[in-house]
């Protein structure tokens, strides 16, 4: 008979048998357990990794404009217009360098100055803040859309006998400004059209002209709707 006090003489139980799960200590715990625990652990990291890559696969499968030229249709004076261009590309460069309608200056080009005005749906934005590519589906117009015909509007009228310009280069976008304010304030004093026009920057230093042309422009239009 082997000597219990004997270290060789001991048998050491699998730590999956019966025998190891006999040997846990007073908490119960065994290195089966451990070893059952450890593989729920690594499984649900496993589970946890797959479902993050079928959420990073399911990310990239999604559609996007670009970066290359992609095909757009703007509606600019009544008329649309369909061209390729990046979707960076502002609206005021495809007016400008794609089809040639050049009546929005570009100056600044931080949404600052005005002299890019055009409107969206009837109201005043900045062309150089707004993507090309979202600007499709609205109407666009523009300072040559004013003039009907060749016929000016009464607002680029009113800046004509005003002498509301010098150079001319920020004059487009007061004119568009003035026609979208009018619409929304038909009768203005003069401190309403001041602050109207707060968004328009003039270097010459027109400010005098622009208001009286906005003023005049003002009774001209409501004449004509009497």
């Amino acid at each position: 008979m082997s000597d219990e006090r004997d270290p060789a003489s001991r048998v050491v139980p699998r730590p999956d048998s019966p025998e190891a799960d006999a040997s846990a200590d007073s908490k119960g715990f065994s290195r089966r357990s451990f070893l059952k625990g450890a593989g729920i652990t690594v499984s649900a990291g496993v589970i946890a990794a797959e479902g993050l890559l079928e959420t990073a696969t399911a990310a990239t499968d999604t559609k996007v404009a670009g970066p290359g030229a992609v095909p757009i249709t703007l509606k600019i004076n009544g008329t649309e217009h369909t061209l390729e261009v990046e979707p960076r590309v502002t609206l005021l460069d495809a007016l400008r360098d794609h089809l040639d309608i050049t009546g929005a200056k570009k100056v600044c080009d931080r949404a600052v100055c005005g002299a890019c005005t055009v409107l969206l749906d009837g109201k005043a934005v900045y062309s150089c803040n707004v993507l090309a590519i979202a600007a499709q589906g609205h109407e666009i117009t523009t300072i040559e859309g004013l003039a009907a015909e060749g016929q000016l509007s009464p607002v680029s009228a009113a800046f004509v006998l005003h002498d509301a310009q010098q150079c001319g280069f920020c004059t487009p976008g007061f004119v568009m400004a003035v026609t979208a304010y009018l619409k929304q304030h038909p009768n203005p004093s003069y401190e309403e059209v001041t602050a109207g026009l707060g968004g328009n920057l003039c270097r010459c230093g027109t400010y005098m002209g622009v208001r009286e042309a906005a003023l005049d422009a003002a009774k001209r239009l409501s004449a004509g709707r009497a």
